[in-house]
């Protein structure tokens, strides 16, 4: 059963305003935008593009301890079955198994982030390949980038009819257009369930497109998974902003564990902010009260022009300035498998 708008205006959500036309403010007659409105960023030139082109021909060595052998990956999976878990496939592609179900999020497992074996070339396999991969039985997207939503392996996963498939607006075509039935189109604060758990589309502050023409004309998201063992929050793609972050902190009161992207802010020096510094990732933990938090969002691809091992250092180093313990701030190894922090979810503050 979705959340009505009326039922967030009782409840005071600021910035989910009714425009004077009933439209909520995020709405254009154009497509979507930002709230609090973000800047629209300079156009990328030239060196941008050379340096994403030389990128895939100058993969950077990856370190050992990065990674764990398909091998490996799948051993600790299974050795974890019984448990709700949590599995790095790398970038923002996460298997969860939690309360029976397996949940797959912003999946990325091309050898490319782009169309026709073009865009950023990945330079770590996936943690567990996708003819390896258990019965999907929910997929969450947060938008439509190459690297969050991967059109060859949306078309090749078995049993799309029993597939449950959370996308925020304007992306239900995308799927029934490859045979999914099962689809929940969402709305900012807008939930479905399946089954006990309780999904629910938040606020991000992002951009979308796959082409030249469409930018912006679906919608992105970020997620809370509300189960009977804990409070989830996956972010997807997000750039920083106080007054967001605060708000959904203050709609959900509590996360047991927030992923959170940390690579792909090298593009600031072009002008562009559409990504969040590890720094800002570990605010907007803070601003969401998450418990734990957990950096992705690198280590896969280069995207940007920060060193490619550099996030993780940063997002450690973060979490210790901000007082919090080593234990509570992750970064993880592309196929690693832990267990769920639980503590038992609260309902969310307005329902």
């Amino acid at each position: 059963m979705k959340t009505v708008w009326a039922l967030l205006l009782v409840f005071g959500l600021p910035l989910l305003a009714m425009a004077s036309e009933d439209r909520p403010k995020h709405h254009t007659v154009d497509g979507f935008q930002n709230l609090p409105i973000t800047p629209t960023p300079p156009a990328l030139g030239i060196g941008f593009y050379l340096r994403r082109v030389w990128s895939s021909f100058s993969l950077p060595d990856v370190p050992k301890e990065h990674y764990l052998t398909e091998t490996e990956a799948i051993k600790q999976f299974e050795a974890l079955a019984g448990n709700n878990t949590l599995t790095w496939i790398g970038q923002s592609t996460f298997l969860i198994r939690l309360e029976g179900k397996m949940i797959l999020t912003d999946p990325f497992f091309s050898e490319y982030a782009g169309p026709y074996s073009m865009g950023p070339k990945r330079f770590v396999a996936p943690g567990i390949s996708a003819e390896n991969l258990p019965l999907i039985d929910v997929i969450l997207i947060s938008h439509n980038h190459y690297d969050h939503l991967d059109e060859a392996l949306i078309e090749a996963l078995p049993n799309k009819s029993d597939i449950q498939v959370f996308v925020p607006l304007g992306l239900k075509e995308f799927f029934t257009e490859r045979g999914y039935s099962r689809i929940y189109e969402l709305d900012w604060y807008e939930s479905d369930f399946v089954n006990t758990l309780q999904i629910t589309a938040l606020p991000g502050v992002h951009y979308s497109g796959r082409g030249l023409s469409d930018k912006n004309k679906t919608l992105w998201c970020s997620w809370s998974i509300d189960s009977p063992a804990g409070r989830y929050f996956f972010l997807g793609d997000s750039a920083y902003s106080p007054v967001l972050f605060k708000e959904i902190g203050r709609y959900a009161t509590t996360f047991d564990l927030a992923m959170l992207p940390i690579g792909t802010y090298g593009n600031r020096k072009y002008g562009v902010n559409n990504h969040t510094t590890p720094e800002e990732a570990i605010s907007i933990g803070l601003d969401v009260n998450a418990n734990n938090l957990l950096g992705m969002h690198w280590g896969t691809i280069e995207m940007s022009d920060e060193p490619p091992w550099e996030p993780p250092k940063r997002f450690r180093a973060a979490a210790q300035k901000a007082d919090i313990p080593p234990e509570r701030a992750w970064i993880m190894k592309i196929g690693e498998t832990r267990i769920l922090p639980s503590s038992g979810a609260n309902p969310f503050r307005n329902e």
